[in-house]
């Protein structure tokens, strides 16, 4: 039977997320609008400069006066959505290294649930807390969990971190470990994992992302 070279079949595959990632590039925002942007004397000058970029019109129902946590609240929205499309339209190995991505960003969320947790805080006014990028669709059953042991347990059962924490973590280090060493510890499986899973794609892939991993592990 006749196989299609790769080359030929790429576009089927992967020729949309090529464009829209060519699309991000170009709006980028470039060196002149930096130099606009440390001009503005006043947030609303920042939302009215940024209109004219490829940011767009993010900021158009908010009401004044602006805030930064609302900048940055509506920035990372925008993220999110734009990560969250393309990650839907992702097929293998994409989607798992995508999937990859923002699994640093989970690591943080759920050390920021357990450090509340251990200081008798209410979970629901925690998750407000956590980076977008970092949820995933279990987070809302975390909400029942009252203590470390709890919550360890909703790690384990319902996130996609169950592999680090049985590796790396026991129940009673939730306790007695310092919360430093527990994300340490568990970035530190991360991106073994994830350097190994690049290792093996091979190509530009292990070129560039090994490289990269190598240096936020050294960091």
């Amino acid at each position: 039977m006749y196989k299609i070279m790769p080359e030929v079949s790429f576009n089927i595959d992967t020729g949309y997320l090529e464009g829209l990632v060519r699309g991000f590039k170009s709006g980028v925002l470039k060196q002149t609008d930096y130099l606009n942007l440390v001009q503005c004397e006043t947030l609303e000058d920042l939302k009215l400069h940024l209109q004219s970029t490829d940011y767009g019109h993010f900021l158009a129902n908010e009401a004044s006066p602006l805030t930064v946590s609302v900048i940055d609240d509506k920035l990372k929205e925008k993220l999110v959505i734009e990560f969250e499309h393309m990650r839907n339209h992702a097929l293998e190995p994409l989607a798992t290294f995508l999937d990859y991505i923002t699994y640093s960003y989970m690591i943080d969320n759920i050390v920021l649930l357990i450090t509340g947790t251990l200081h008798q805080r209410a979970i629901s006014e925690l998750i407000p807390k956590c980076h977008p990028l970092g949820s995933f669709e279990q987070m809302e059953a975390i909400h029942i969990a009252a203590t470390p042991a709890e919550l360890y347990n909703a790690v384990l059962v319902d996130t996609p971190l169950a592999p680090y924490f049985i590796d790396c973590i026991s129940e009673q280090d939730l306790d007695e470990m310092n919360i430093e060493i527990i994300r340490n510890t568990l970035y530190k499986a991360y991106l073994e994992d994830f350097y190994k899973f690049c290792e093996e794609l091979g190509g530009a892939t292990a070129e560039i992302m090994c490289e990269a991993l190598a240096f936020e592990a050294d960091r």
